[in-house]
């Protein structure tokens, strides 16, 4: 829906245009500084963009690697229904483009860096890949692009948003800018109904903003070196295995507790602690047991005289979940607010969380039902239920994802409109 230039987006755009020696500027720091490379700079200007395929183009844009592989999911649902389209993933960060090319896209999709929000840039970018259909991923919206997407009366679409209370009050200052933004969406997938009431108090139109839960349920599961893999195995082979993930500072020493409780019956058991940080590595190797191996430091693998090994290691989160039937998802018993669950859940591992998980809320409590999760805060509680699972694990086969809904069918239809 083609909606007027407000004067607050006129003078947005105004100023990304003054200001576009200064994004040349911070650009070329990055560079320096090895944040990007002269083909990541080539995509976002657009001097050299990626070639675009024949067929309509079903363009995503997500911010995170989380809300990429989102996308990636929910292209792959798109692309079994649409066999003739074609699909592009634009991120803003090298680490989301990253873990797409780890992972793999879906058939006929490929992967190139946002332009940067300048009116001139935004134009080239819709000039070469002529979208059919637009999606945001979350809230990460430039103004220019999604101005400019609107006034070429592409169809666009915004999922997986989540706003709590502190976020719509912080975005009521730039209320004039969403205001003129929101009304052009087409439809707007709201992860819960706080989200959705934001969102019409910012301007989104009551008609276009549906709850449909979170799309992270979507994605693919993380892709991991078979070869590695089965040198762990064999390594591992015969122990009881379990992970701490994506751990802040203090949930270390829970899962060190947990841990030694554990070893007065299983002995050989191993504590894979993979942190939120990489960073914080040997800080944590200092709060374990003596001869704790350190990924980042050591060559060795661990062996039975190992108890902890610390994976102070970027992109490997798909090796860990598989080697180990359960994990301590960390930042919920920091008050963190939460990890995506479906990481683990896609490689069949079990869920243990804290009680801080406002991030994923709703996807906590459905998942909970269905016996995939569960929140304990008692040292005795957890061992008892990574026992639990040692005994009887999840299948290996089994597989998490948000199936067709009706929301989904309305994005394929709104798709596919355009290319008739």
């Amino acid at each position: 829906m083609k909606r007027r230039t407000t004067w607050a987006l006129q003078s947005y755009l105004k100023l990304s245009a003054a200001l576009t020696p200064m994004w040349r500027w911070g650009l070329q720091k990055r560079l320096k500084r090895g944040k990007e490379t002269s083909q990541s700079l080539a995509q976002k200007w657009m001097t050299h963009p990626a070639d675009k395929p024949a067929g309509p183009c079903v363009w995503g844009h997500a911010v995170g690697v989380g809300e990429a592989m989102a996308l990636a999911g929910l292209f792959k649902l798109l692309g079994t229904s649409w066999p003739e389209a074609q699909f592009l993933i634009t991120t803003t960060a090298r680490t989301s483009g990253d873990a797409l090319s780890k992972s793999g896209l879906p058939p006929r999709c490929q992967h190139q860096f946002a332009p940067i929000d300048t009116p001139d840039t935004v134009a080239r970018f819709l000039d070469h890949w002529q979208p059919a259909l637009a999606i945001w991923c979350e809230m990460d919206l430039w103004p220019a692009l999604i101005h400019a997407t609107n006034v070429r009366q592409i169809p666009h679409v915004l999922v997986n948003a989540r706003l709590n209370e502190a976020a719509i009050a912080k975005r009521r200052w730039g209320r004039l800018i969403y205001q003129a933004l929101l009304p052009g969406f087409d439809l707007i997938w709201a992860q819960n109904k706080t989200t959705r009431d934001g969102l019409i108090a910012l301007g989104a139109r009551l008609e276009s903003v549906r709850v449909t839960g979170n799309i992270k349920s979507m994605s693919p599961p993380l892709a991991c070196d078979t070869q590695q893999l089965k040198a762990w195995q064999e390594c591992l082979s015969g122990r009881f295995v379990w992970l701490l993930a994506s751990s802040h500072p203090n949930e270390e020493a829970l899962a060190l507790q947990v841990h030694a409780l554990l070893r007065q019956t299983h002995p050989d058991a191993l504590l894979i602690i993979a942190p939120r940080a990489p960073v914080r590595g040997k800080e944590i190797q200092q709060q374990c047991p003596s001869g704790t191996l350190l990924k980042s430091t050591s060559v060795a693998w661990p062996s039975r005289l190992h108890s902890v090994y610390v994976a102070d290691s970027i992109g490997e989160m798909g090796l860990w979940y598989r080697l180990a039937p359960v994990t301590m998802l960390g930042g919920s018993w920091a008050k963190v607010g939460g990890h995506n669950p479906y990481e683990a859940l896609a490689l069949a591992c079990h869920v243990l969380h804290g009680p801080n998980i406002w991030n994923f809320s709703e996807s906590y409590t459905q998942l909970a039902t269905q016996g995939l999760t569960q929140e304990l805060t008692e040292v005795e509680a957890l061992a008892q239920s990574i026992t639990d699972q040692w005994r009887s694990p999840m299948p290996r086969q089994a597989r998490i994802s948000l199936q067709s809904n009706e929301a989904i069918d309305s994005l394929i239809r709104l798709a596919q409109s355009k290319s008739h």
